[in-house]
């Protein structure tokens, strides 16, 4: 019999990392294995051991949406235990979204046999670089590119990111505290993180694009380290000339000059024009990651 039990403390932490490195190395995701903090927790024991674990980020997302993420052993799978934390969640109040990372099969059966619907999809597109020429970016009179400065740019880059992203369920809210704090992550790199400015306007941002570069996972992207097109976001004052092409271009050949062989990038499925540019620019489809909601 399932024991699954909410409680805002995880007290099991060390489990719950091993069940989502078992999961990562069956299929690929979770990318960070660390328990999350705050909101909700519900480990799930069969037998005194753990078979399954769900997080409820219980802030929500921008539009005050709770967000869970459900996750069961791959050696416990295909007996009920997901069917069962997914009825707990339902049985919570508010509105609710659940995500299935790389749109698992067993995710799919598990909403259908809940009547829940696909509400979102994330697309997941990826670039070999060496299939790829990507030109220098071509800028407007009066606009120049360079790299962000820690302690100083922070401010104009998430008022542009609000502006920007006032539409989107979780990029939209960031805050400057927040930036700062993944400036402490062994990732950031201020040499990968460029801003778009008016010439005479010194600290006017009007754009940015933030790349990444993730350690290799032997399940995805071939074992390799991969370069990421993280965030991209232009000013609606200065969208429809070609600025944010022009930034992920600045990008995009920077990741190159890392030697990296593969780019990926994440895009609402339902993005048309972005998913187009994109395209255009090289890359394809390779995974998608779905929202389900009531």
């Amino acid at each position: 019999m399932l024991n699954a039990v909410w409680s805002e403390e995880l007290d099991d932490a060390g489990a719950v990392r091993e069940l989502l490195l078992a999961a990562r190395a069956a299929d690929g995701r979770p990318e960070e294995v660390e328990p999350p903090s705050g909101g909700l927790h519900l480990p799930a024991y069969e037998d005194g051991r753990l078979v399954g674990y769900a997080h409820l980020d219980t802030s929500g997302d921008s539009f005050g949406r709770q967000v869970a993420e459900l996750v069961v052993h791959p050696d416990h799978r295909r007996r009920g235990h997901g069917t069962a934390m997914a009825r707990e969640l339902l049985a919570r109040d508010g509105e609710l979204r659940v995500w299935a990372h790389g749109d698992h099969p067993g995710a799919a059966r598990i909403a259908s046999n809940l009547g829940l619907r696909r509400a979102r999809e994330l697309l997941v597109l990826s670039a070999r670089v060496e299939d790829q020429e990507w030109p220098e970016p071509e800028l407007a009179d009066g606009v120049t590119l360079r790299t962000f400065q820690p302690g100083r740019d922070e401010q104009a880059v998430i008022a542009v990111n609000a502006r920007a992203f006032d539409w989107h369920p979780e990029q939209g809210a960031l805050t400057v505290g927040e930036l700062v704090a993944t400036e402490r992550e062994s990732w950031f790199d201020a040499d990968g993180f460029f801003l778009a400015e008016r010439d005479g306007a010194e600290g006017t941002v009007i754009g940015f694009h933030w790349t990444k570069v993730h350690p290799p996972n032997p399940t995805r992207f071939g074992g390799e380290p991969v370069g990421e097109v993280y965030v991209v976001g232009v000013d609606p004052e200065a969208q429809g000339g070609g600025l944010g092409k022009a930034l992920t271009l600045a990008g995009l050949r920077y990741l190159r000059e890392r030697g990296l062989k593969q780019v990926i990038l994440y895009v609402e499925g339902d993005n048309a024009p972005a998913v187009a540019v994109y395209t255009k620019l090289g890359f394809q489809r390779h995974e998608v990651d779905v929202q389900y909601s009531r």
